[in-house]
C-alpha cells in the first residue's frame, strides 16, 4: 500500500541568485519597491533573511538587479529591420515592460547604488543609439533623437502610472460613471475646454493609453524621418 511522502521530506530546490531576483520582482510587482525587504522576501523564499547574503550583496545591490531584470525585458530588434521599424518596436516593447513593473520606472533613471558594468540599461542605450548613427544621423541629431524617444517612453509611462495612482485615490470606494458626471457638470461653466477633454476620456472605449503612447511615438519617428530625409 502506498503511503504520502512527507512534505518536509521533500527535497528543497535550493537557493540561488535567479531565484531570489525572480521573487522580488514578484513582490514588488504585488506591492510596490518600498514593499520590498530582506526579511520579507526571505519569508517568501522560506529561508533565514541572512542565507540571501550569500546571493545578493545587500539591498541596494537586490534592487539594481531586479531592475536590470525589467530592462532586460525590452526587445531590441534585429539590424536586419529598417531603424524606424526596429526602434518603434523597442519603444512599445519598453512601454510595456515598464507597465509590467510599474515600480521600476522610476528607478531606472536613478543611478546605481552599484557598479556592475555591462547592464541591460547600457546595452539598450548603445543598442538605440547604434540604430540611429548607423541609419546616417550625425552625432548631434542621434543626441537630440535618442532624448526625444527615451524621455517619450519614460516620461508618458510615468504620467499614466501616476495619472492611474492618483485616480485610484479619488474614486476609491466611489461609482466612477457618477463621480466623472458629477465633475464634469462642475467643470462645464468655468472650464469648457477641459469638460471637453474629460468627455473625450470617457468616450474612448476601455483603456486606450497605448495608443495614445504610439501617437506620440509616431510624431517623433515622423519628424525624425522627416530629418533624416533632408540631411541626405
Amino acid at each position: 500500500m502506498a503511503t504520502r511522502q512527507d512534505s518536509s521530506s521533500q527535497p528543497r530546490v535550493p537557493l540561488s541568485r535567479e531565484r531570489v531576483l525572480n521573487a522580488a520582482i514578484g513582490l514588488a510587482d504585488e506591492g510596490g519597491i518600498d514593499s520590498l525587504t530582506m526579511r520579507k522576501l526571505a519569508r517568501a523564499l522560506g529561508v533565514e533573511a541572512m542565507s540571501l547574503y550569500n546571493h545578493v550583496a545587500n539591498k541596494g545591490d537586490l534592487v539594481d538587479a531586479i531592475v536590470a531584470l525589467v530592462v532586460s525585458e525590452i526587445d531590441l530588434p534585429a539590424t536586419a529591420e529598417p531603424w524606424e521599424v526596429a526602434i518603434r518596436k523597442c519603444a512599445i516593447s519598453a512601454y510595456e515592460a515598464l507597465l509590467r513593473h510599474p515600480w521600476a520606472c522610476s528607478l531606472v533613471m536613478s543611478p546605481t547604488s552599484t557598479r556592475t558594468v555591462p547592464t541591460p540599461r547600457l546595452q539598450y542605450m548603445e543598442w538605440l543609439l547604434r540604430r540611429l548613427r548607423e541609419a546616417g544621423f550625425s552625432a548631434e541629431l542621434t543626441y537630440h533623437a535618442y532624448h526625444a524617444l527615451d524621455s517619450h517612453i519614460l516620461g508618458f509611462t510615468l504620467w499614466q502610472i501616476g495619472h492611474s495612482t492618483a485616480a485610484q485615490n479619488i474614486v476609491a470606494g466611489k461609482d466612477f460613471a457618477d463621480f466623472a458626471a458629477t465633475l464634469l457638470r462642475e467643470l462645464r461653466s468655468d472650464y469648457p475646454y477641459l469638460a471637453e477633454h474629460g468627455e473625450r476620456h470617457l468616450a474612448v472605449p476601455g483603456d486606450d493609453s497605448r495608443g495614445e503612447f504610439e501617437f506620440g511615438l509616431d510624431l517623433i519617428l515622423d519628424g525624425l524621418k522627416r530629418l533624416h530625409e533632408t540631411a541626405r
